[in-house]
């Protein structure tokens, strides 16, 4: 099996297994995932909001927060976890159109 082949099998296994990102901290009683936190949420973690992130916090907005669709908060998890399966065959989607795009653009310049 070749290289390029190996590496999508394991990108759809990741994309399959991330809605483990909105499952655990349900089952762990643990609030948001780990490191996904907005300035609120340091906020009261720390007590604070560091400088640098109060200053960049709203300078992007992310198209789709919390892995979902508009109006799918109150949604049963498995919605929820649909959604966020498709929200990252999405994002590997765009990804790779960009860095796909990207190389014939520098390799076309090369020659």
């Amino acid at each position: 099996m070749k290289t390029i082949t190996k590496l999508w099998i394991l990108v759809l296994v990741l994309i399959a297994l991330s809605p483990i990102g909105i499952l655990a901290p349900q089952w762990l009683k643990a609030g948001a995932a780990w490191g996904e936190w907005g300035a609120g949420e340091i906020k009261e973690l720390v007590g604070y909001i560091p400088q640098g992130l109060a200053k960049f916090s709203d300078l992007w907005k992310a198209p789709m927060p919390d892995y979902e669709f508009k109006g799918m908060e109150n949604r049963p998890l498995r919605i929820k976890s649909a959604a966020c399966i498709l929200s990252g065959v999405i994002g590997v989607f765009v990804v790779a159109m960009l860095v796909f795009t990207a190389g014939k653009l520098f390799t076309r310049g090369g020659k």
